[in-house]
């Protein structure tokens, strides 16, 4: 069974796919942090730095569309992607 990355590098923006893709599985983890931190009310920023590994400093913009595009990627996982997990359905 294949291992799933820790800390994979994150793209500026999470796929948008009605399906769970290989960026998905890459980066479950990724999107687990990220639903813990919004749980517990982390700022933005110290979860772009902390989990996207991306600078807010450096690039507000692109740090902050990152973090709302994995974040929502994340919740779509959350609450219909795993069906596809479930049901064996083929990544794309």
């Amino acid at each position: 069974m294949p291992t799933i990355p820790l800390q994979p590098p994150v793209a500026d923006s999470a796929p948008a796919s009605h399906t769970v893709t290989r960026y998905d599985r890459q980066h479950f983890v990724t999107y687990w942090r990220l639903l813990d931190a919004e749980a517990e009310g982390a700022d933005w920023r110290d979860v772009a730095k902390i989990v996207l590994h991306l600078d807010p400093m450096l690039d507000e913009d692109r740090a902050r569309q990152s973090w709302r595009s994995h974040l929502a990627r994340a919740h779509w996982l959350a609450d219909n992607g795993y069906r596809h997990l479930l049901h064996g359905t083929p990544e794309i």
